[in-house]
């Protein structure tokens, strides 16, 4: 039923048009043109945000800053083997990806590393991405209180995830 649920609503749309006599293809067209507008916009801040994402994991910055904050990760819980995760999660979902995979690899996905590692990925998001993305598509340029508010959000997820790798999967 998923498989046909983009040619149902676009039949439906259709329909829908064509019953209030207008031009369904010209409402198509526009929506189309609208969209690549607005993956104009983004491209510019996408582009810089996995540059930089690039350069932190060639540089061996994010292997650094991990290896540094582990015993900060230890009190509260969090296994140290997951600092390249949550550092990089915020930043690039397909790099936090990549580190999970190999988390999973390494440690094996039943292991509390593997675990922890799949909950972080599921319970938190790419803030910097997220954020990149839907304020550029409205054209935000002051991000205010939603960074703090995102990055608290984040660190409570990666905490959470630690915790209920714990007692959940012991």
């Amino acid at each position: 039923m998923v498989d046909y649920l983009v040619p149902i609503l676009l039949l439906v749309a259709s329909v829908v048009a064509l019953r209030k006599k207008e031009d369904v293809y010209t409402h198509l067209l526009t929506g189309a043109s609208d969209g690549l507008k607005i993956l104009l916009s983004l491209v510019p801040s996408m582009v810089m945000l996995m540059t930089a994402v690039s350069m932190l994991r060639s540089s061996g910055a994010v292997e650094e800053i991990g290896r540094i904050l582990g015993p900060v990760f230890r009190f509260f819980g969090i296994p140290p083997e997951t600092a390249i995760l949550v550092l990089i999660r915020p930043l690039s979902g397909s790099a936090a990806l990549a580190v999970g995979a190999e988390l999973m690899g390494t440690y094996g996905p039943d292991s509390l590393i593997g675990r922890t590692a799949a909950i972080m990925l599921g319970s938190t998001e790419t803030t910097f991405y997220t954020i990149s993305v839907y304020f550029g598509a409205a054209g935000i340029h002051k991000t205010r209180y939603t960074i703090p508010a995102a990055l608290i959000a984040d660190l409570t997820g990666f905490f959470m995830a630690s915790l209920t790798a714990r007692y959940l999967f012991p």
